[in-house]
């Protein structure tokens, strides 16, 4: 065999094997946007959604007993169960356990001041994650550092204290299982609340709170859980995403949110429809209701914001106006999350969906759907 020859047969087989080395550190299956439900429904429902077209499930949720991560009770435990049941179907979902909830953390503060209450509770994380064989746990802290429910505790040392917390958890549990947690998608919490360079490299994402930017203490009508902000309302998932922009954080590990549900304020005038107007709010509405509560026929007459890419309603009769995601704002959420680069979108909660043809089916079809 000639030199040529034999140079050729190794330019060959050298490329060969480049290639097979970077073939195989390409992950199988990756999906390019996680799509993640967090779950306080039943669990004799679990089975009944679509599982396949979710990457996570998270639990929603476990408290502290002392300074351990505890499971409530056995009901809990069988929805656990369930949800990790759902690998059968989908092999690649993740199941992770979060804790807290917005009035769910009201010791967190204390139990995480110091090293031996983070030291303990991230022992039980391991041990909880382990016995469950779930995959990782979300922190829904509402909030470090700023006020969250009332009478729950919060001080500026909240802040330090979340990295450290977030630095032991890691310790604890390893590199394979996930971490992520739940922040206010508002300017306030944005800014007061975490350190953002120091915690970034420890989780594997940010789930944004970007809804219930209009709450329960708002005596003022506006968008929840908009996309883009407006002259009378800054808060929105792109002022959020502006915000990580601002100080240098990529988009890899950011989650926008989206709502499942509707929030309905009462005593509301008929000036714009009722939108940017003195209210008070009244409740909340699954979006598995929509059709029976918030019905044509009932006096509920739909508009649409241009600007902020959210929908609302107005009852002028009842004086009733309405702000939620429907099937519009969550495709175009959605298009924004893959535009942006964002690791996904997640929504609270899955129970309030329908079992088919719901704000699920439309998140995946838009996740799929080839950019042009």
């Amino acid at each position: 065999m000639t030199r040529i020859a034999l140079n050729t047969l190794f330019l060959l087989a050298f490329a060969l094997n480049v290639f097979s080395q970077n073939q195989a550190k390409k992950p199988a299956n990756k999906q390019s946007l996680a799509v993640i439900a967090y779950y306080a429904g039943q669990a004799a429902q679990v089975d009944s959604f679509a599982a396949e077209k979710l990457t996570h499930i998270i639990f929603s949720f476990c408290h502290l007993k002392g300074n351990k991560l505890a499971i409530d009770n056995a009901r809990d435990t069988a929805t656990i169960q369930q949800l990790v049941g759902l690998k059968k179907r989908n092999p690649d979902l993740k199941v992770q356990l979060s804790l807290g909830g917005w009035t769910g953390c009201e010791t967190c503060s204390d139990v995480f001041s110091t090293e031996a209450g983070r030291s303990e509770f991230a022992q039980s994380v391991k041990e909880l994650l382990d016995y469950t064989n779930t995959d990782g746990l979300d922190l829904d802290w509402e909030y470090p550092a700023i006020q969250g429910p009332p009478d729950h505790k919060f001080t500026p040392e909240d802040k330090p204290n979340f990295t450290k917390l977030l630095v032991q958890l890691r310790k604890a549990i390893g590199p394979k299982k996930e971490i992520s947690f739940a922040a206010g998608g508002f300017t306030t919490f944005l800014e007061q609340s975490i350190e953002w360079k120091k915690v970034m490299p420890l989780i594997d994402r940010v789930n944004l709170m970007t809804y219930d930017l209009v709450h329960g203490y708002s005596k003022v009508t506006g968008h929840h859980t908009p996309i883009y902000s407006t002259p009378q309302q800054r808060e929105s998932a792109d002022n959020a995403i502006r915000f990580f922009d601002s100080i240098g954080i990529h988009h890899n590990k950011l989650v926008i949110g989206a709502a499942f549900y509707a929030r309905i304020f009462e005593n509301v005038d008929s000036v714009n429809n009722g939108l940017y107007r003195p209210g008070n709010f009244k409740r909340g509405v699954p979006f598995k209701g929509y059709p029976n509560v918030l019905s044509k026929d009932s006096g509920f007459v739909y508009h649409w914001d241009p600007v902020a890419k959210a929908p609302w309603m107005y009852n002028a009769q009842q004086k009733l106006f309405v702000t939620y995601d429907d099937t519009t704002s969550m495709r175009l959420k959605t298009a924004y999350a893959k535009e942006k680069k964002l690791n996904g979108i997640m929504f609270w909660q899955l129970g309030e969906d329908t079992f088919s043809g719901g704000l699920l089916d439309v998140i995946y079809d838009e996740k799929v759907k080839k950019t042009k």
